[in-house]
């Protein structure tokens, strides 16, 4: 079961509103959904809420520290309050999964991420669950830090603001530690599309195509 639901970003309003903040936007979302305030605690270098699912006690976090020592907030809260690494979601914004698109992964390679290479360092294991959020890429491996630190497209903004409210829906199954049914619900990204209707004998016309 999750213990500790953990976004990545950078802070300061100057990132806000960048494709590297996509953690934040989803922990802001479900903070909202929950109805809690994030309050800065120096303790644990992040903004965190304490609440319950489903009877569960649960935290929310978003490191203070800048992106590439994420890990020194995760491994505080996560210390202090015995949350074992298998009990913590890492959201971070990922550049291999379209924007709209989200996967729920556990453990696995942090793929150049500064901040999950820290968080790795700092629990000393990579055996914690990601929740990725699609961002694209830029198409050049020269460009993806400029790519991370800007505003996305308008409607890739939407897209991933559709991915953070879809994927808000598994948080009762992720508490539960029911993450067959999460990852599910995570990974249909999209119903599938309607089937025209039959034609009825002897109507005119032709049925359009599926």
């Amino acid at each position: 079961m999750i213990k500790l639901f953990v976004g990545l970003g950078n802070p300061g309003p100057e990132y806000e509103a960048t494709r590297h903040n996509a953690g934040f936007w989803w922990i802001d979302a479900l903070a909202r959904d929950l109805k809690v305030a994030l309050v800065p605690e120096r303790s644990y270098h992040g903004y965190v809420a304490r609440t319950s699912i489903g009877g569960q006690t649960v935290w929310l976090l978003e490191p203070q520290t800048f992106m590439n020592v994420s890990g020194k907030s995760v491994a505080a809260l996560a210390r202090f309050f015995k949350i074992a690494p298998e009990e913590i979601l890492v959201v971070h914004d990922e550049l291999d999964v379209l924007p709209g698109q989200a996967k729920l992964k556990f453990g696995g390679s942090h793929a150049g991420h500064n901040g999950l290479r820290d968080v790795h360092a700092q629990l000393g294991t990579g055996d914690y669950w990601r929740l990725r959020l699609g961002i694209g890429h830029p198409g050049a491996k020269s460009e993806v830090v400029s790519w991370v630190l800007k505003k996305p497209l308008r409607e890739h903004r939407d897209a991933i603001d559709e991915a953070v409210a879809r994927t808000l829906k598994a948080v009762p199954a992720l508490a539960a530690g029911e993450m067959d049914k999460a990852t599910l619900l995570i990974h249909t990204s999209k119903p599938p599309r309607p089937k025209p209707p039959r034609k009825d004998p002897g109507e005119g016309g032709e049925t359009p195509p599926s």
